[in-house]
This record gives C-alpha cells, sequence and structure tokens, in this order.
C-alpha cells in the first residue's frame, strides 16, 4: 500500500513540475518535454512514475506522444472532453434534451460574438456554404450543415465554446446515429432548417443580433421536435 502510495505522488509531482513550467512559460504548446530520464533525475522519482504522468498528461490532452520523437506539449483537450461527456451519457447523468439546451446556449453566444468577429473572408465562406446546401445531395447536406455551425464558432473568435461545441456535435453523432439524415430527409424540416440557416448567415451579414436569435431558436426548435422520436 505505501508503495502505491509513493508511486501516486511521484507521478503527481511529475505532472505539477510540469504545469509549473507552463504557468511560469518556460513550456509552450509545440514544446518538447525533457526526456524520460531527465525527468526522473531532476525530481527524484523512477521513470515509471515519469511514464505515468505523461500517460495521464496524454489522455487529458496537455501533451501528445509521438513514438520515437518524445513528448510535445499540445493543447488538445477536445477529445478529453469527448471522453467525458460520452462518459457522462453512457452513466445516465446527461441525456439528449440536456445536451440540446447545452447547444442551444453556445450556438446562441458564438453567433452574436461572431456578429462582432466575423472576417471577410469568414463570411464569404458561410454565403458559399449556404448556396451550396441548397443544391447538393442528403449526405452532402449534413457535412455542409456541420460545415456552418463550425465555421459560426470559429468566427466567434472563443475557443471554448468552439471546442465544447465540437465536442457536442460528436456525441450527437455517435448515440443519435441519424439525426441528422432524418431532418434533412423531411421536406418541412429541410425547409425550415434551411430558412433558418439563411437567417444566421444573413445576421452576420446584417450584424442583426435580433434576426440571428431567432434564426437560432428556429433552428434548435426543429432539432427538439425530431429528438422526442429518440429514446431518452
Amino acid at each position: 500500500m505505501e508503495e502505491k502510495e509513493l508511486q501516486k505522488k511521484s507521478y503527481s509531482k511529475v505532472i505539477d513540475y510540469i504545469k509549473h513550467q507552463i504557468m511560469a512559460g518556460q513550456l509552450r504548446i509545440g514544446d518538447k518535454l525533457p526526456a524520460e530520464r531527465e525527468l526522473s533525475e531532476a525530481l527524484g522519482v523512477s521513470r515509471n512514475s515519469v511514464r505515468e504522468a505523461v500517460r495521464t498528461l496524454d489522455i487529458m490532452g496537455v501533451i501528445s506522444s509521438q513514438h520515437g520523437a518524445g513528448n510535445y506539449v499540445q493543447g488538445n483537450f477536445e477529445n478529453n472532453l469527448v471522453e467525458s461527456m460520452s462518459m457522462m451519457f453512457l452513466l445516465n447523468q446527461i441525456n439528449y434534451e440536456q445536451i440540446s439546451q447545452l447547444r442551444l446556449g453556445l450556438e446562441m453566444q458564438a453567433l452574436m460574438l461572431s456578429i462582432d468577429n466575423i472576417t471577410e473572408p469568414e463570411l464569404k465562406q458561410m454565403e458559399q456554404i449556404i448556396s451550396q446546401l441548397e443544391n447538393v445531395t442528403e449526405e452532402n447536406n449534413v457535412i455542409l450543415d456541420k460545415k456552418l455551425h463550425y465555421s459560426i464558432a470559429v468566427a466567434s473568435g472563443n475557443v471554448l465554446i468552439l471546442n465544447i461545441l465540437q465536442a457536442l456535435s460528436t456525441i450527437v453523432d455517435q448515440f443519435i446515429v441519424d439525426l441528422r439524415r432524418e431532418i434533412l430527409s423531411s421536406e418541412d424540416s429541410k425547409a425550415g432548417l434551411c430558412e433558418a440557416h439563411k437567417g444566421m448567415v444573413r445576421s452576420l451579414l446584417t450584424k442583426d443580433k435580433e434576426l440571428g436569435r431567432k434564426s437560432v431558436y428556429k433552428h434548435f426548435a426543429l432539432i427538439d421536435d425530431k429528438l422526442k422520436n429518440f429514446d431518452k
């Protein structure tokens, strides 16, 4: 028991050291971590403890382990968010309705921020997506739908909103595989969704936040209506 407790404290010591290095600006995204042996000797811990710390940081998304090349500070937290939320879903701590409620709030804020921050190239890209949405197959409609929402999240300039929305989108696609296709296969739903998307892009063009709010609410009203057909 004492040996296990000591190893636990040792690998925590390594994690704390790396956190402090990041806080002090000694390690930044893209930087390579010191070699396993260096960390072991510098901190007075076993190499097993260093490996355990590295595995933990890798799972958290703090670092990326590249076989044969070492460990690099990465800051890729989306995968960790997906895994955590997926387990919450599987353990019945969250459900479809709660996911949709959170997405509504985040997408609304993303659009409001995008109205203030969007660039001309980003706006042109969204106009192109809207144009393509009207003249493509159902399968490509699903891809373009995701691309539009992703583009709005990017244009918001808020990385946290972007990462959480991406994680939620992944969870929806994992557990409600046919939701997007079901919405887009119904002519009424498809038309309503298209109108909501156009309204969102038009609000970006005209800087009309009220139109943006109405369009996002319309979009999620359609989604929530379809969600009623899925078991919770």
